[in-house]
């Protein structure tokens, strides 16, 4: 019975030599996390009254929440993912659901895509008009169908035989899109579409002073580490406003705009998806981190901070790792920005001078 205060004392004396190592100051990998992010693009202070701001904060601790609760109960990132992005999709503030831009034509098409970092499967849709939650489609698209990607109608109609929530296309519609889609037609001089079947009734904004230019990159996602160690990584958005042909951009691209693979990171983006597709932003920097070795930050910085600008483009990521590393860079003004994870304080951002 002695020997337990000397059995003490040693233990007590390797933890004191564990704790003054270089290895133990690091922080401790957490158990669980998660990233998000609601579109990137002309956010300052100045185009921002602090009734906006304010929304946008609370929807994205909203949102946070969302995905914090599934991964504090030992879910899994897929569902924390999807959980995630379904809860922005409903918020009108975002531009994707219900919050969606329309197109030069005066619809909502929506595009989304789903990555499982463990199997490294994968979904996507694009132009989907009806599913309520294109990020939920995206998912059923992975694990309910041989393929990956399903476009328009047919993506619609399998949404519909997996038992996926339809809406009338003018659930989607909101005031304050239709009227960026006024203004954006007016300036390339392109004919106004008539108002969609069903819309509400029209009714001019009050505005509430300046407002952020969202509206190019308001594109949503979620990269998602649970306490198994997997990750994975979803991406939801309508697009851009007053864009035409059917135009598809980075989001529903796995490896442009979403990537997930636990041997390197998961990654969802937004900007200008034609940049994003050519340099395969989402995948690159995975790669940067798998095959280079570097840190996930360093990776997002060298695609978004460096190769991106140098072909023109514009906009931003969320990353992190299986081992717990956190990540985002954005070369826009702002970008909409959250992150969690176990043991550490949720950290809510929109601004460039924000951490």
């Amino acid at each position: 019975m002695r020997e337990a205060p000397v059995i003490r004392r040693v233990v007590i004396a390797i933890a004191a030599v564990l704790l003054a190592s270089p290895a133990a100051a690091q922080a401790p990998m957490p158990k669980w996390a998660i990233v998000i992010h609601g579109g990137a693009g002309v956010i300052e202070r100045a185009n921002m009254d602090a009734k906006t701001e304010a929304a946008y904060r609370e929807a994205m601790a909203g949102a946070l929440a969302e995905g914090h609760r599934v991964l504090e109960k030992g879910g899994s990132a897929m569902d924390a993912v999807e959980a995630t992005i379904k809860v922005m999709e409903d918020d009108p503030l975002f531009n994707a659901g219900r919050g969606a831009v329309f197109t030069a034509e005066g619809r909502n098409e929506l595009d989304a895509a789903f990555m499982d970092g463990a199997t490294m499967k994968a979904g996507a849709v694009a132009g989907v008009t009806r599913t309520r939650h294109p990020i939920s489609l995206a998912r059923a698209v992975m694990e309910k169908s041989p393929h990956v990607m399903l476009i328009g109608q047919g993506a619609d109609q399998f949404a519909l035989s997996v038992g996926l929530e339809q809406v009338d296309p003018a659930y989607f519609f909101t005031e304050r899109r239709w009227e960026q889609l006024e203004k954006a037609l007016n300036e390339k001089r392109l004919p106004i579409p008539t108002r969609p079947i069903n819309a509400p009734a029209a009714s001019k904004l009050i505005s509430q002073g300046p407002q952020p230019d969202d509206h190019r990159f308001g594109t949503v996602g979620v990269a998602a580490l649970d306490s198994k160690g997997n990750v994975a990584a979803g991406t939801s958005t309508g697009g851009m406003t007053a864009k035409r042909w059917n135009r598809v951009g980075d989001a529903p691209i796995i490896g442009a705009g979403t990537y997930a693979d636990n041997r390197s990171c998961a990654v969802s983006a937004t900007g200008s998806g034609e940049y994003f597709i050519r340099l395969t932003v989402a995948r690159t920097i995975c790669a940067l981190v798998q095959y280079k070795g570097m840190s996930l930050q360093a990776a997002a910085d060298e695609v978004v901070q460096k190769q991106l600008v140098d072909v023109g483009g514009d906009g931003g990521v969320i990353a992190l790792t299986a081992d717990g590393q956190l990540a985002w860079s954005f070369n826009s003004p702002g970008m909409y920005r959250a992150r969690a994870s176990s043991g550490s304080a949720p950290v809510i951002s929109i601004y460039k001078d924000e951490p």
